[in-house]
């Protein structure tokens, strides 16, 4: 895929773009090797479920809830005739709780009357399930199926923004424009690096710059505290939202 020549740094090349975004994951691969999934599951609908709830959610809030839920609720079958009163009495401290319940009652009910109750493991199929975008079906793709995908959470749209790699609002544009600078086998564990960074270290307010491991790297280096023992006090160990 071609990239864009409206991103990067000011005066950086195409391919100067490609390779600073992929020695900026390698920093990363390097400083997360642990990275991973933080929601809880043990099969794509678990996780399907999940994802759904962490909407406007942390995922340790969801991990929270998602034990009693998936003990009442093993199978689509189950979700699908599912008390929706029940289903939100579970659900509600992740917020939204109904529109949460219609989503994953809906969704449901669409894999068992369109894929014989199992979670189809293309996203052509996944985003046509009620409550499913592009971020959602990457997620269960990606660490349900084993296939490539990039999940692009407001962590994500916020550390590619100041890195530069790309200026665009949109997370489908944003999502093929990085598509395009990291190699495909890379695209999830890539995603998992770069929202764990956000979490831990590249804050929406003050990101702690002064310990960054990609400070040589990133354009936006000094937004935040430069002073070592300053940014230190600003690093979440996690497990996160």
């Amino acid at each position: 895929m071609q990239v864009p020549r409206n991103v990067g740094r000011a005066g950086e090349s195409p391919l100067a773009l490609v390779r600073r975004a992929r020695r900026m994951d390698r920093i990363l691969a390097e400083t997360y090797p642990d990275a991973h999934c933080e929601l809880d599951f043990r099969n794509p609908l678990e996780l399907l479920v999940a994802t759904i709830l962490s909407a406007q959610c942390t995922d340790k809030r969801v991990n929270m809830v998602t034990p009693t839920l998936f003990a009442k609720y093993r199978t689509a079958e189950d979700y699908a005739g599912a008390d929706r009163a029940e289903v939100e009495d579970i659900i509600r401290s992740t917020g939204f709780f109904r529109a949460k319940t219609n989503s994953i009652v809906g969704m449901a009910q669409a894999l068992c009357d369109r894929y014989g109750g199992e979670v189809p493991g293309k996203l052509k199929d996944l985003v046509t399930l009620p409550g499913v975008g592009r971020k959602t079906a990457n997620v269960v793709l990606g660490n349900a199926f084993g296939v490539p995908g990039i999940t692009v959470d407001t962590h994500f749209q916020r550390l590619v923004h100041r890195f530069h790699w790309t200026e665009e609002t949109d997370p489908v544009k944003i999502e093929h424009i990085v598509a395009g600078l990291i190699p495909k086998r890379d695209w999830t564990m890539m995603s998992h690096r770069l929202i764990w960074h956000g979490r831990r270290m590249c804050h929406a307010r003050t990101p702690a710059c002064g310990v960054c491991p990609l400070a040589a790297l990133c354009p936006s280096y000094g937004i935040g505290p430069v002073a070592p023992a300053q940014a230190a006090k600003l690093v979440r160990p996690g497990p996160f939202s």
